[in-house]
């Protein structure tokens, strides 16, 4: 870990804060408007430093936090949360859209989440067939 007056790229911190997978997906966020650096559009060699505001869009998801660490290195998923700190907002708003998204899927049947099973597809062949 670099210390609290150290910058480092944009992209490289939200790798290393296990926000995106690879540099290159948090690239195209960034690219994509979904990544805002203290209120405004930025590009992916922006540097920060500790005390930046970050906004984050991924999916559904939001995150409003501010950078503790500027840490250029990914390091364990516990150790990277210690790398910013979330609003209390934020964090209030993405549990309750997780909870409705979880109650939706318990409420919606099985055979409406993608291809069907083999017992589903049994039941749409016999369901289909003409005078057999």
């Amino acid at each position: 870990m670099q210390g609290e007056t150290a910058k480092v790229r944009l992209d490289k911190w939200l790798w290393a804060a296990r926000f995106f997978k690879t540099r290159q997906l948090a690239c195209e966020a960034i690219n994509g408007g979904k990544v805002h650096l203290n209120g405004q559009r930025t590009k992916p060699g922006k540097e920060i430093k500790a005390g930046s505001q970050l906004r984050i869009h991924k999916g559904s998801l939001e995150w409003e936090l501010e950078v503790k660490v500027a840490a250029s290195k990914r390091r364990p998923a516990e150790e990277a949360k210690t790398f910013y700190v979330e609003s209390e907002e934020s964090f209030l708003r993405r549990q309750r859209l997780t909870q409705e998204l979880r109650e939706q899927r318990a409420v919606e049947p099985h055979s409406m989440r993608g291809k069907p099973s083999k017992r589903d597809r049994r039941m749409i062949h016999r369901f289909t067939a003409k005078g057999e």
